[in-house]
């Protein structure tokens, strides 16, 4: 696909020199987000959740009970807005007016299609690979009921928008701050803790390479 157009719902209007217009650009910042907040209105009202995700080519992938209201008016074609956001750091400036975050983000809106049913497994399975790669071969398959169960919805990447500002300046020449007081940068991000056995799990079983595999993976791209 081309790159991103800038639409009304998508062109940055405040630090507009920071936004991205490549599709590279989208989809670095969705692969490495293990989660986003998608947000409808419902009844009048904005609501937001929290939803796991994973990208199918030109696609963005996200699942949910079939009892869900919230997942049902989505799949009915209520209009999507989905965040995504990597907090990189907090920018000390000499001011609290002039200090800020450092951060990556995308904003896609869509209105979101239901995957059928012939296709649902695969699709969960995408969605799996992404959250917990190789987990699929460490468990049992998934049971007819349980894909009948869930609702899994597309979300197409045509209209998105992608601020960054990783370079941003702390400070600025002849700023007239008082160069006595510091400023700075403290770099975040995210890092993976040592996996916990559940307490019924029989003893002995070792912690599997998957899931050591994933912890290296949030810890070494400071995923979040």
């Amino acid at each position: 696909m081309t790159d991103l157009p800038l639409t009304a719902l998508t062109r940055v209007r405040r630090g507009a020199h920071h936004q991205r217009t490549d599709r590279a650009a989208l989809y670095d910042v969705i692969d490495a987000a293990l989660y986003a907040t998608l947000a409808i209105v419902r009844d009048d009202r904005p609501v937001a959740l929290p939803v796991g995700i994973g990208r199918d080519g030109d696609d963005l992938l996200i699942h949910g009970s079939t009892g869900s209201d919230f997942f049902r008016r989505i799949a009915a074609g209520a209009p999507v807005s989905l965040t995504i956001t990597h907090l990189m750091g907090l920018k000390y400036a000499r001011s609290l007016f002039d200090s800020s975050m450092r951060y990556r983000c995308a904003v896609v809106h869509a209105v979101a299609s239901v995957v059928p049913p012939e296709e649902k497994e695969a699709a969960l399975l995408t969605l799996s690979e992404h959250l917990m790669p190789g987990r699929s071969a460490d468990v049992r398959p998934m049971t007819a009921r349980e894909i009948a169960a869930t609702l899994v919805l597309r979300v197409p990447l045509t209209e998105a928008s992608v601020k960054d500002n990783a370079g941003s300046l702390v400070e600025v020449d002849d700023d007239g701050e008082d160069r006595s007081v510091w400023a700075g940068m403290l770099p975040l991000r995210a890092v993976a803790g040592e996996p916990v056995t559940s307490a019924q799990t029989a003893a002995g079983v070792a912690v599997p390479a998957s899931v050591r595999r994933a912890a290296e993976r949030v810890s070494a791209a400071g995923m979040s």
